[in-house]
This record gives structure tokens, sequence and C-alpha cells, in this order.
């Protein structure tokens, strides 16, 4: 008479347990989905607006997904230089937010788009990338290149200023005899047309060449030059305002292919929000910064219009020159250039 009873709770007992792998089964067919997205800078949100808008994109995406996409942030190039990150979004899934040094041995007409003295401001830049016909025509040809889309134009700090351990610079005559650090060959060009020579180096090694001399001097917006360290190296700050200083949001094809349409969603919904909230703290904290870097014992320079002018007439024509000289399509160029009138 015990039998059925026995079996009864063995029957209970086996269900139990199939229904518990049945839950364990469901929970690892709705495991998270975990994406590497890599960067410059370290991960400090009040000295690095590219990490700002990293932890922003990372908890919008896991909020809006409810936990169904994840980001692991690697900042500080932990997973290599511009060049190996690009490499690496491109033959896998995830993200990389690349600057100009990244972008450019694929696309050089990203050049175009940083032309000196193309923006008044802030207002006018963002409305070049968020509604101009260059912007869109790029992110499709960067995509035809590399099957990889460009999410978002990242800003990491504002306008570009000039630092350097030797001299006030008032006017381009000034740079006369300089050496400087250069992001890219861009820079380079931008250099050679003041008057003094330029040489690319690596962000995470340019605090030790201002240092040793290799360099007298570079250009960066003031959150750079506050993250690196390189008031300790540099004495003297012009606020030029010449480039606008962003950086891309770069995404591999094959990632946004395999998210549920709900998810790809949310995920552009997220960068757009990180976008924004990233515009208005970098915005807002440009002359904290430039007091900061004052109180730090940096001599600031504001030049006049008459002195920007002077800037403007040497940079703008030697710098469309040097494009020119890349066998970089004039359409990339008129198209920026009318942008930029247009709005």
């Amino acid at each position: 008479m015990k039998t059925p009873f026995v079996r009864s709770r063995l029957a209970t007992a086996l269900t139990t347990l199939l229904g518990a792998g049945s839950l364990m089964l469901g929970g690892l067919a709705q495991a998270a989905t975990t994406i590497d997205l890599s960067y410059n800078g370290a991960p400090d949100a009040e000295k690095n607006a590219v990490h700002l808008f990293a932890s922003n994109l990372k908890q919008l995406v896991e909020e809006k997904t409810g936990g169904e996409l994840e980001l692991t942030l690697y900042p500080n190039s932990m997973l290599g230089e511009e060049v190996q990150r690009m490499e690496q979004v491109i033959a896998a899934p995830g993200l990389n937010i690349a600057s100009f040094a990244g972008i450019s041995p694929l696309f050089p007409e990203i050049y175009a788009s940083s032309i000196p003295f193309l923006f008044r401001d802030f207002d006018h830049a963002r409305r070049f990338f968020d509604e101009g016909e260059y912007w869109q025509a790029a992110q499709q040809e960067f995509y035809d290149r590399t099957g990889t889309h460009i999410l978002a134009v990242v800003e990491e700090g504002g306008f570009l200023a000039f630092t350097n351990s030797k001299r006030p610079i008032k006017t381009p005559d000034d740079f006369k005899g300089l050496r400087f650090r250069a992001m890219d060959k861009s820079q380079v060009a931008l250099y050679e047309a003041f008057g003094a020579s330029g040489t690319p180096i690596p962000w995470t090694e340019v605090y030790m060449a201002l240092k040793t001399n290799v360099a007298d001097g570079q250009m960066n917006p003031p959150m750079y030059i506050i993250l690196g360290s390189l008031h300790e190296v540099q004495q003297h700050l012009t606020l030029a305002n010449i480039q606008y200083s962003d950086q891309f949001l770069v995404a591999n094809g094959e990632l946004l292919n395999s998210l549920t349409e709900t998810q790809r969603q949310a995920l552009e919904e997220a960068v757009q929000e990180a976008n924004r909230l990233n515009r208005e703290a970098v915005e807002a904290k440009v002359e904290e910064r430039v007091q900061f870097l004052a109180d730090k014992g940096m001599a600031v320079y504001r030049p006049s219009q008459q002195e920007l002018g002077q800037f403007q007439e040497k940079a703008k024509p030697s710098y469309i020159g040097w494009l020119k000289e890349q066998n970089i399509e004039q359409k990339w160029v008129d198209l920026a250039l009318e942008d930029a009138a247009k709005f």
C-alpha cells in the first residue's frame, strides 16, 4: 500500500527537478549578451568626457534592454592603440570609440570635417553632424568600405587649444621654430602652415614627450590637458578654438545584425541620450576647466578677433591644400564647406 505513495513522491521530485532544470535552461537562454566597448583615456568621468559617454551609454543600454545587453568598458586603450582597436571592431562584434587616428587610415575623407575654423561654436558643430549632407554621406561610405557603422560623433572636451613650454602663442608667427606633438598627419600639416614642425605621438606617450622636450607643445581641448596632467609640463595655453574636438562611436556590423529589432532600437536610443548628456556636460565645464588650468599656473591667452583672423588666414587654405594632396576628392571638401555655410 506504500508503493504508490513512494512512487508519487518520486514523481513529484522528478517533476520538481525537471522544472528547475527548465528554469535554468531558460535562464541560460535569456543570458545577457555582453558587448565590449573600448576607448582612450582614464576611467574618470570628471576628467574624461569619452569615459563619461561610455559610462552613460552602458547604464542606458542595460536599462533600456532590461539587462539583455550589457557593456563591458575597456578604457585607457586596454585593448590596443587606435589602429588595433579599429581592426578589432571590424573583425569581431564590439564597439569602439575612435579618434581621427583610428578612422582616417580607413576613411581619410574624415579630415574634411576638421577644416580649421569650420565651426563658430558648439551649436554650429552639432548641427553639422546631426543634419548635414556631408556626415550622412560619410557614414554611408564608411560602412561601404568597412562593414562597420559610425553611430555617433562624441564630444571629447570642446574646441582645441594650443599649449607649449616655450612662449605665449598669440599669432601664427609665434609658432616658428617650435616642435609640436601631432595626433595625426593632418595636425602635422596644420603646424607646418604656422611655421612649426609636427610629430605624431600616441596619446599615451604625450606627457613624457613633453616632459623630455621631444616636443615643445601640443593641441587639445582643456579637458584633455587636465586628463593628461599636461599643465605640469606646459606653461602657456592659447584658446584659439581652431578645431572641434570629437571622436566617433563605431559598431561592428555583425553585432548590430545579431540584435533583435527591439534591442537595436534600444541601443540607438541609448546612444542618442548618452550623446545629449555628454554635450551638456562638456559645454558646461569648458570655462571651469580653463580656470582650473589657470589656477595650476598656466598662462591663459585668448586671441583677439584680429589675431584669430591671422590664424584663419594661414590655416584654412593651407589645410584645404593638404586635403587635395591626400587625393581626397573635392566633393567631400565641398560638402563639408557647404554644410558649414548652411548652418
